[in-house]
């Protein structure tokens, strides 16, 4: 995800230098948003993660 959202970012700054404000500002709202959505999925998976813990190996 952190992926698309750099590639919306030099989308936007590609579409400004070439002067289309209105892509640029889409683009640029995508990447913010699509950017904060895999913030937000990480740390999900970073707390259910340590939720979950490893349970030590059993010893037969």
């Amino acid at each position: 995800m952190i992926g698309w959202a750099i590639t919306f970012l030099i989308v936007a700054l590609i579409a400004a230098v070439l002067g289309f404000g209105g892509v640029a500002g889409t683009a640029i709202e995508i990447a913010k948003i699509i950017f904060f959505v895999a913030i937000v999925l990480f740390l999900i998976s970073a707390v259910v993660a340590l939720m979950r813990g490893r349970s030590p190996p059993s010893i037969p």
